[in-house]
């Protein structure tokens, strides 16, 4: 699904390598958990396979399309949660709901049900009639969710997606990657919460430095040792600022 092949990016003129020669593999079925601490190369990855940065060596594929030769292609075959909050905040929430729906070409009937069913299961129904700018943290984050689900893409990339996001919503929103990952989709999941990435991904990858320094499901990083994914990052990453 997502084929991430020998990338690398570096900035100040090549001064800075911010991600160094990385491959990774991500199949279909599953929940990808990535992770890193601070200026590990993690946000700079995230952007070059959603195409917001150019990729200086190395390809990416999604489901089969290269992100820079077939851009429109490859993301349309993708969502994408990013972990700030920038949105059309002159909008309503129901006009940014459609205007994602037009972009994703999702028909006027399909779009209806689906938009339906998640304002109904954020609890945003009476929201999706004011003003995104009025907005709480929280609902601006459900309005993002809502608004990549829309078109159902075979891949879900996601930084901090439920950052903000109340114990209910949060459940629901891992209760969907669960479903979506059951269809044979995937989800590429970044979070800053060990035991949510520990609880809910089938495997998991590591950068450092802009190194990949792990890959593999828990039992695989463990190495036959009884250790939490805490212990495992914390042992891996030693001398890096934390956070995941």
């Amino acid at each position: 699904m997502l084929n991430i092949k020998n990338i690398s990016k570096t900035y100040s003129k090549g001064k800075v390598k911010a991600v160094d020669n990385i491959s990774l593999q991500v199949k279909r079925g599953e929940i990808f958990g990535f992770l890193g601490p601070n200026g590990a190369g993690k946000t700079t990855t995230i952007k070059m396979i959603t195409g917001i940065l150019p990729i200086d060596e190395g390809e990416i594929t999604i489901n089969g399309f290269n992100i820079e030769k077939d851009a429109i292609n490859a993301k349309k075959n993708m969502g994408f949660v990013p972990d700030s909050h920038d949105v059309y905040e002159r909008l309503k929430g129901i006009e940014y709901l459609n205007f994602m729906a037009d972009v994703y070409d999702v028909p006027a009937d399909v779009r209806k049900e689906r938009i339906d069913k998640y304002l109904d299961m954020f609890s945003m129904k009476e929201a999706a009639g004011q003003p995104i700018k009025s907005y709480s943290h929280g609902m601006k984050q459900k309005i993002i969710v809502i608004g990549v689900l829309l078109h159902q893409p075979p891949l879900w990339i996601m930084d901090e997606p439920l950052t903000g996001l109340d114990p209910k919503s949060s459940h629901l929103l891992k209760e969907e990657m669960h479903q979506h990952c059951s269809k044979g989709n995937t989800v590429f999941f970044s979070t800053h919460v060990l035991e949510v990435a520990e609880k809910l991904c089938d495997r998991i990858g590591i950068i450092n430095k802009g190194k990949i320094i792990a890959v593999g499901t828990m039992d695989d990083l463990r190495k036959s040792q009884d250790s939490s994914l805490e212990n495992i990052f914390l042992s891996l990453t030693e001398g890096s600022d934390i956070d995941a």
